[in-house]
């Protein structure tokens, strides 16, 4: 690694000495977000300066001498709201950037509102933050994944291993959505969790992302099935200029990127990347061996100023081999090589979205298809050399066909949404799996299920002058044709309530009430017993319900600064509950393997409240930042029938988070977080019963002891990282490299302890089902100083 970091630096020093700069033209146009009509006359500069223009007759315009760098751009003209751009990157060329206005109501028109990067909707008053590229490019810690990026925000939980689980307000983990561009994929993580969201490594490409709108609360009725979470992924367009090479050599990938026109219509932007994340793996002592590929593209064509038409693709190869091949495995390692599957998923996403500005009216139609492919394959003891050995053999494919469409109406001082989807859903599964609960026993089955679904929308959005009141009301409802308790749209009827008021200065109250309904996983509808019954639906599995709402403050004493503080209470019914553990499964999905793919009925009741505080500085005088507090109790009703409350897995009750960045005269930045999360519960294991050789030898792992569930509870966890990065703009390219040092602190992270089998049966003698494996307890700590440096190359 010293070798790597000396031949960096020594790189970076000949790059400086012949480094060149000269200036660029950001171009583009300005248009009327509803009709796609031009607005001549518009004036744009460069956000928190004065240096601009203003667009010709025809809407276009051009601001030259700009120097290479990250810039913002503000537009305002009379009797259309003032906006603030998304944040994007000139390099080594001359670059287009649209913007769109959107026509202030009546009571707005001779009013003048400060624009500003933290942009809140009436729909989502709470909640809502968004995030720019740059926060997710140059994160500390991050390694340019959005998962780890969010993890700044207040409310959002982590765990302290090698992955990317998002919790977000004391819900689990497959409580989360996410769309591209309008287009919903089923996941954003290599090596996910079937039927939750996380991995070890994002699957989207940061290249693309322009902007996330990131919602922890207040989801807006066009998003559905969520309880947790949407990320709301804005993708750049191909730049419209000149074609653009861009290379990446990261902690964990490598990758090739490239956008351009295609003629004067049509622009696009590809990218591959594949891991060595295997090596990295290997190097830290890790006990499995990942590999992946991804490839992402997006093609956009504008037929005329009221008609285009954009194609998304996203699609990951994942392989994970385990790394037995060690001769001094440590203990720690020997215990998760014991239970953990070789994994290896395939998936994709293929969507397109059209849309056409009429005057006042926005129309949208978007059509996609997702497939994932997922195998979890086991052995004890990894032998393979006999089929005896199998433990498990889970192949599942779930393939989703979604057609949605999107109406936004501008009327005078109310805008109306209004919408609805119909899918096609197929949910295949083959599954051979050991269980033992007081006997040994094996489960088969196959499972060919196809499911329609259907739901619509509708929202109203009203906005007084200057702002100073807005209200969104908005109701949903969902159904799908799995069973009688989930074909009827009003069961699943979703209203939802937003205000928000000015007080005085620039000081805000907001306010959200709704109900929202999230469908189970496919692996809970689709799960059969030996006899190929389907024992979810015979139990009468029903949509889960969630009750929130939320009130705030927001303080903006500039542009560039703001305060947040958020109280929030979630109450959840009709959570799937384990009828073999008695636990809801809201407090799992955070391990490789699959969720929900056994027994349960919808009969888990619980609820997370607290309390968020925010300072957020964005991008002024070289300095962004964030400071989050977040004090979060998550609890589930125990499913023995006492009726009392007890902390889900989630309940990480103090979560602190320091981030940010700082921009250094010759293109130098430096970045750090700093983030300490509160101890997590958890629950003690079941020795006795773990010891039994049927037992172990059924998973390779031990059993909780779910009479005591989360009775214990962990310690808190701090990791503070440091990121360097330094960019060289050259003629005919731009360079740049940075040195991300993360856990600089080396903290040790102290974990439940676990057992291992010594392979010595205690009494051999005995009968088979009476016999008893010798278990040594091992000493679970993690967490290591962990450096990596990474390269970027854009031609």
């Amino acid at each position: 690694m010293n070798l790597r970091l000396f031949l960096l630096l020594l790189f970076l020093t000949c790059i400086q000495i012949i480094q060149a700069q000269k200036n660029y033209s950001i171009k583009g146009i300005v248009k009327e977000t509803a009709s796609g009509e031009p607005i001549p006359y518009a004036t744009v500069v460069i956000w928190n300066t004065t240096h601009g223009t203003a667009t010709d007759s025809t809407g276009n315009f051009e601001i030259t001498g700009i120097a290479p760098g990250s810039y913002r751009l503000q537009a305002s003209f009379i009797g259309y709201k003032p906006t603030v751009t998304a944040e994007f990157r000139v390099a080594n060329k001359d670059i287009f950037f649209p913007i769109e206005l959107e026509t202030a109501s009546e009571s707005l028109q001779e009013v003048s509102i400060v624009a500003s990067p933290f942009r809140k909707t009436a729909e989502s008053p709470l909640g809502l933050r968004v995030i720019g590229f740059k926060e997710i490019e140059k994160s500390a810690g991050g390694n340019r994944d959005i998962s780890r990026v969010v993890q700044s925000f207040p409310g959002v939980a982590s765990t302290a291993a090698f992955r990317n689980d998002l919790m977000v307000r004391g819900g689990g983990p497959s409580e989360n959505r996410f769309f591209l561009d309008g287009v919903e994929i089923p996941n954003i993580n290599h090596f996910s969790t079937q039927g939750a969201s996380g991995g070890p490594v994002g699957i989207i490409n940061p290249d693309f992302i322009r902007e996330v709108n990131f919602y922890s609360a207040a989801f807006p009725a066009a998003r559905g099935n969520a309880l947790s979470s949407v990320l709301d992924f804005k993708l750049q367009d191909g730049n419209k200029e000149k074609f653009s090479l861009r290379g990446v050599v990261g902690a964990s990938d490598v990758g090739l990127s490239a956008n351009g026109p295609i003629g004067n219509k049509t622009t696009y932007q590809v990218s591959i990347r594949r891991s060595y994340l295997q090596f990295l793996f290997d190097m830290i002592g890790l006990p499995f061996l990942p590999t992946f590929t991804d490839a992402q593209f997006k093609i956009k064509h504008a037929f005329n100023k009221k008609n285009e038409l954009t194609f998304i693709g996203l699609g990951a190869i994942d392989d994970m081999k385990l790394n037995t091949g060690k001769d001094d495995l440590s203990e720690k390692n020997q215990y998760i090589l014991a239970y953990l599957p070789v994994v290896k998923q395939k998936t994709y996403t293929l969507g397109a979205v059209y849309k056409h500005f009429s005057g006042r009216n926005i129309h949208s139609l978007i059509v996609s298809r997702s497939q994932m492919n997922n195998k979890n394959i086991k052995y004890q003891d990894n032998d393979e050399s006999t089929p005896e050995n199998l433990m498990l053999d889970y192949r599942s494919d779930e393939i989703e066909n979604k057609f949605r469409s999107e109406n936004i109406f501008r009327l005078p001082y109310i805008q109306l949404q209004a919408g609805g989807n119909i899918d096609y859903s197929e949910y295949t599964n083959t599954t051979f799996q050991k269980l033992y609960t007081t006997i040994p026993r094996e489960l088969h089955y196959q499972t060919d299920l196809g499911i329609w679904k259907w739901g619509l929308y509708a929202t109203a959005i009203y906005e007084s002058n200057n702002e100073r009141f807005t209200a969104s009301l908005g109701v949903r409802a969902d159904a799908n044709g799995y069973s009688s308790e989930m074909n009827n749209l009003l069961d699943q009827l979703s209203p939802r309530l937003s205000l928000s008021y000015r007080l005085f200065g620039d000081i805000y109250l907001n306010a959200n009430a709704g109900r929202y309904y999230e469908l189970p996983p496919y692996t809970v509808l689709g799960f059969k017993d030996n006899q190929g019954n389907y024992i979810n639906k015979d139990n009468r599995l029903s949509y889960i319900r969630s009750d929130q709402a939320g009130i705030g403050l927001e303080y903006r004493p500039s542009s560039y600064l703001k305060f947040t503080a958020e109280g929030f209470y979630k109450k959840y019914d009709h959570y799937p509950m384990s009828l073999t553990d008695s636990i809801p499964l809201a407090s799992k999905g955070t391990d490789y393997g699959v969720l929900g793919n056994e027994a349960v009925n919808s009969t888990a009741t619980g609820r997370a409240y607290g309390m968020e505080l925010m300072g957020r500085w964005y991008n002024y005088k070289g300095l962004t930042f964030i400071a989050s507090y977040t004090y979060v109790r998550s609890e589930f009703k125990d499913g023995r029938g006492s009726g009392q409350y007890i902390p889900s897995a989630w309940d990480n009750r103090h979560l602190f988070t320091f981030s940010g960045t700082y921009a250094l005269p010759r293109n130098w930045d430096i970045g750090t977080k700093l983030r300490i999360v509160g101890g997590a519960p958890y629950t003690p294991y079941d020795v006795e019963k773990s010891s039994f050789v049927d037992a172990w030898d059924a998973s390779g792992n031990l059993y909780y002891d779910y009479s005591r569930f989360n009775s214990e509870r962990l310690k808190p966890f701090t990791q503070l990282d440091i990121r360097i990065d330094k960019t060289f703009y050259l003629k005919k390219f731009m360079i740049g490299a940075y040195i991300d040092l993360q856990n600089v602190l080396n903290s040790k992270y102290k974990e439940q302890d676990v057992y291992i089998k010594t392979g010595k049966i205690l009494n051999p003698d005995a009968p088979r089902e009476q016999q008893r494996y010798e278990l040594k307890p091992v000493e679970r700590r993690t967490g290591t100083l962990l450096p990596s440096i990474g390269l970027m190359i854009e031609l």
